[in-house]
């Protein structure tokens, strides 16, 4: 039963901010990808829009040796379904469309933003475990794990259109008007064609000369790509010509203590609403979906 009942955005709650705990599924992915994350600046797009002073703000400090890294305010809150393990989300023309995993669990769906209702939706084979997902004009192409295969859907029935192939993970999905931008857990993200769906070119990223890796969820934000980072309450934004870390999103805790379940996972889902210039995210069967505008640190 995923949330229901008619309401608005849940009220902020108030302090409550704790460390993210150690993911369960960390062996789903392996430990080849445990690192220590590189600190990392951030531009700030929304900062202009922030009040001087706001006690629900997390702040960041700049770095004596390097750019900033950005905080973060929550500006509302909405209901997710804590069963919903996210691996990919979209917002276009009003509903969320997400794109859930594990084996027997994995779907497709549209989420009503406000009360977080899923409104349709589309399982996927239990053998399939579903990762990141994109809206290209009037389809959703959907990616899976490690069974190499992709999916593209009608936008309004989420009936089948086709099938495609591409070589290792699938990770992170996103479309910046021309090409699909993908990734599969490395450095490296890749760019397809939205029609034939051939690799266009690659993009290594990096910050000060060193890979940055475990790119998970990817979403197109004004000329940005951004990018969970696995395992990590951050996300980084970078320059789709470059593959320059720009800076860092801090979202250390973002969840609550008090929300947190046992299955809790991480971080993972970024959407982004052009008409009204709003960016949400959420986590791995985490019960809220946070609407949020990024500070600049003092």
């Amino acid at each position: 039963m995923v949330n229901g009942g008619a309401g608005a955005a849940i009220p902020v709650e108030a302090g409550g901010a704790a460390p993210p705990g150690r993911s369960r599924f960390l062996g789903i992915r392996g430990a080849r990808l445990a690192s220590t994350a590189l600190l990392l600046p951030l531009a700030a797009t929304h900062a202009a829009h922030l009040p001087a002073a706001d006690p629900t703000a997390v702040q960041r400090v700049r770095p004596a040796d390097g750019p900033p890294v950005f905080g973060h305010r929550v500006v509302r809150q909405f209901p997710h379904d804590p069963e919903a393990f996210t691996q990919g989300l979209v917002f276009h023309q009003g509903f969320l469309y997400e794109s859930t995993g594990l084996l027997g669990e994995s779907t497709l769906r549209r989420v009503d933003l406000k009360t977080g209702r899923v409104l349709q939706q589309r399982r996927l084979l239990p053998v399939l475990f579903g990762e990141g997902a994109a809206v290209v004009g009037d389809r959703i192409v959907q990616l899976t794990w490690r069974a190499g295969i992709g999916f593209v859907y009608d936008r309004e029935t989420f009936r089948l259109l086709r099938e495609f192939r591409y070589a290792g993970e699938g990770w992170g999905l996103t479309f910046d008007g021309r090409w699909l931008v993908m990734s599969d857990g490395s450095d490296t993200l890749r760019f397809l064609d939205p029609e034939t769906f051939a690799e266009t070119r690659r993009l290594a990223v990096h910050a000060g000369g060193r890979p940055v890796d475990r790119l998970n969820e990817l979403e197109w934000i004004r000329g940005e790509i951004w990018a969970n980072l696995w395992t990590e309450d951050r996300i980084a934004r970078i320059d789709p010509a470059t593959g320059e870390v720009l800076s860092f999103v801090d979202l250390g805790g973002i969840l609550a203590e008090g929300l947190r379940h046992p299955g809790s996972d991480v971080l993972n889902g970024i959407a982004w609403d052009p008409d009204n210039s709003r960016i949400f995210v959420t986590g791995k069967k985490w019960p809220r979906l946070f609407e949020i505008e990024v500070v600049e640190p003092q």
